[in-house]
């Protein structure tokens, strides 16, 4: 079988090459992480299908890169127009493939990809310019030209959303791409191409090659027609991809993981600093951005924690699907093992557990009830280790100072919060925080023309406004001198 019917629609599970569909030899199972019901089997890529496609994507790079940002915001406009009138059937799509919420997804994620679209291709129409400039009498005109193939990897946690994060830059900026999703979650990639194809998109601006990191991930991130990687998800892969594009000197564009502070001082609102910290079990707490070190004034702390306890008893854990439902289950059996084999290790050596901790007997399978971890031993692995699941720790400080270097103390820097009634202070410590993006008194705001991207362990580069399209298009500066011309 080579499709499935979900949420009235029909799913190819084949690649998507060259605006066909290609199958593979190999395949692999596709299961629900709500209840484990069986979805498909899922072609299985390797060397084969990534030629092709980087093939059919390179042929294809000379005409899209010649429409312009014109011509191709007109198809990207189309394609978003299709991502809109299927927002049902994405929503219900992703929700079955990796257990987010519904909800979520009705009414934030999949308008949110729709908009990711839209934004770089009116970015790329009417934004990404440079003033030009004079150098004794010579003028300097600075330019954006498409780079090539960009190979796309990206995670199973936001799968489609975080992937059109990178393939609206580089089709806006006058690249094709080859696309590999997540093993876990490839369904809304497969039903996202068909939407390419009905929007028009030329046979080989936009693949799909489904598979394993090992083999297809590997294939794509070495090969030689590659101008640029972007890759969303663990720094171990990262390191991978990284040797692998060092081959051919491939720009790598890197966000990473996470393990980032959420910090209330002692002039904190306690309402809003509880509301704050409990979204931090968003999504199962499979969220990079999460806060999942609450770092706590320690004169506050028991008004804190009283408050914080009353709202995480409130969050109802349950089937994704359930308008009522906060958090869903663990994305896959591997990934709700390792889970739950860092709260029993934490347990183990002694770690004060006083919420949660263990598996949601009353639902089985993949849900694990959301966990606070008091006081942890500074330097131990539940606190310095990216978790990434609903697993938060909290620490107290005493001074601005010890907050700061708590907040830094760690080998990632993609983001930080900050929950505190002064300006002043926000500013200070803002200032001294290594860290992507941070957010006072707030938590996931975003917006599309903000850098975004990690510090340290936590990233290459910078994505959004501007910095996506340095990074997917070749700047170029041309120098015209005011000698020579003849007309």
């Amino acid at each position: 079988m080579t499709s499935i019917e979900i949420a009235g629609a029909r799913i190819d599970t084949r690649h998507y090459i060259k605006g066909q569909r290609v199958a593979s030899a190999e395949t692999f199972k596709n299961t629900s992480p709500i209840d484990g019901t069986f979805l498909g089997d899922i072609s299985s890529g390797d060397q084969a299908e990534v030629d092709a496609a980087v093939a059919a994507a390179k042929a294809a790079f000379p005409g899209w890169s010649k429409l312009g940002p014109k011509g191709r915001g007109e198809l990207l406009h189309k394609l978003a127009d299709l991502v809109e009138d299927n927002i049902e059937t994405l929503s219900q799509l992703e929700t079955l493939d990796n257990g987010s919420l519904l909800r979520s997804h009705r009414r934030g994620v999949m308008p949110r990809v729709a908009m990711n679209i839209r934004f770089f291709a009116d970015y790329a129409m009417n934004e990404l310019h440079h003033p030009n400039f004079e150098t004794r009498g010579h003028t300097n005109v600075v330019s954006w030209d498409p780079s090539g193939v960009t190979a796309i990897i990206t995670p199973w946690n936001a799968p489609l959303m975080l992937a059109t994060w990178r393939i609206g830059p580089a089709l806006a900026a006058g690249d094709t791409v080859v696309l590999k999703p997540a093993e876990w979650t490839p369904l809304s990639a497969s039903f996202f191409a068909d939407l390419t194809k009905q929007a028009g998109f030329p046979d080989g601006v936009f693949n799909v090659v489904q598979g394993f990191g090992s083999k297809a991930g590997a294939a794509l991130v070495s090969h030689k027609d590659i101008a640029r990687v972007a890759f969303t998800g663990s720094v171990p892969t990262a390191k991978v991809i990284a040797k692998a594009a060092a081959e051919n000197l491939t720009p790598v564009s890197f966000e990473l993981g996470g393990k980032s502070p959420l910090v209330i001082f002692e002039d904190a609102d306690l309402e809003l600093a509880a509301t704050i910290a409990v979204e931090q079990y968003d999504n199962a707490g499979q969220v990079c951005l999460s806060g999942t070190r609450i770092l706590v004034h320690e004169n506050i702390v028991e008004a804190f924690s009283e408050k914080f306890r009353e709202r995480a008893l409130q969050v109802k854990q349950g089937d994704p699907r359930d308008e009522d439902t906060d958090i869903g289950p663990q994305i896959h059996q591997v990934h709700f093992d390792r889970v739950k084999g860092f709260v029993d290790r934490a347990k183990s050596e002694g770690a004060n557990i006083v919420l949660g901790g263990t598996p949601n007997d009353e639902l089985g399978g993949l849900y694990f009830n959301p966990t606070l971890v008091l006081n942890p031993a500074p330097g131990s692995e539940i606190v310095t280790a990216e978790i990434f699941g609903p697993v938060l720790c909290m620490q107290t400080f005493s001074s601005d100072e010890e907050a700061v270097q708590m907040a830094n103390d760690t080998e990632f820097g993609l983001a930080a919060t900050v929950v505190t009634g002064s300006r002043e202070k926000a500013e200070r410590v803002t200032a001294d925080l290594v860290a992507g993006t941070i957010w006072v008194n707030c938590f996931f705001v975003r917006d599309l023309r903000a850098p975004f991207g990690g510090s340290k362990k936590s990233g290459i580069g910078r994505e959004g406004g501007v910095w996506s399209f340095d990074f997917y298009a070749d700047v170029k500066n041309t120098v015209f001198s005011p000698n020579g011309w003849k007309e």
